[in-house]
């Protein structure tokens, strides 16, 4: 356990993360979803420029589980972006495994993800975002128990497949 007020170190944390493509190819639960996700995304042009306009690299450690619905929703359009843009990395590390980062990053007191963590080149925390869009992290606390638990899913599936993933790219993009 780390102690309050510790500094994580990042850069140990990345060099053990997980590239995008082994950890979708190793995925046990959704991993078509993982697959057909990242497979369907195509960065808009803004989202491009944007990543470029930096200037210099930025990584993106995300805390992640292959089991996450929400993970795999969010996490496949910014691995297309990274690998589009040139200037932008991203690995997963699990947040089973390294219950002292997830705990840094809590939504309410619980360990939602997926949380996403911007690092400088030099692996200085930027910022972070999860576990969800704003606007549809809204909608799930407003509707939360209000809905079966299938159709309450299906329809924030349906938010994602209409967004595209272009409220994560933007949210994340303005942490950089």
């Amino acid at each position: 356990m780390m102690a309050a007020g510790a500094t994580l170190d990042f850069r140990r944390l990345w060099v053990a993360a997980t590239p995008y493509a082994r950890f979708a190819d190793e995925a046990q639960d959704l991993r078509g979803l993982w697959e057909g996700m990242y497979r369907r995304a195509r960065p808009p042009e803004w989202a491009l420029d944007a990543a470029r306009a930096r200037g210099s690299a930025v990584h993106l450690l995300v805390i992640a589980e292959d089991w996450c619905w929400d993970a795999a929703n969010t996490v496949p359009p910014l691995a297309r972006l990274a690998d589009e843009a040139g200037t932008v990395e991203l690995r997963i590390i699990s947040r089973d495994q390294h219950p002292e980062v997830m705990d840094r990053y809590l939504t309410e007191g619980t360990r939602s993800i997926p949380i996403i963590i911007a690092l400088s080149a030099g692996f200085e925390e930027i910022g972070h975002w999860g576990p969800r869009p704003a606007e549809l992290q809204a909608w799930a606390k407003a509707n939360k128990g209000t809905m079966e638990k299938k159709e309450f899913y299906a329809e924030m599936r349906r938010w994602h497949v209409r967004d595209g993933g272009e409220s994560t790219l933007r949210e994340v993009l303005a942490l950089l």
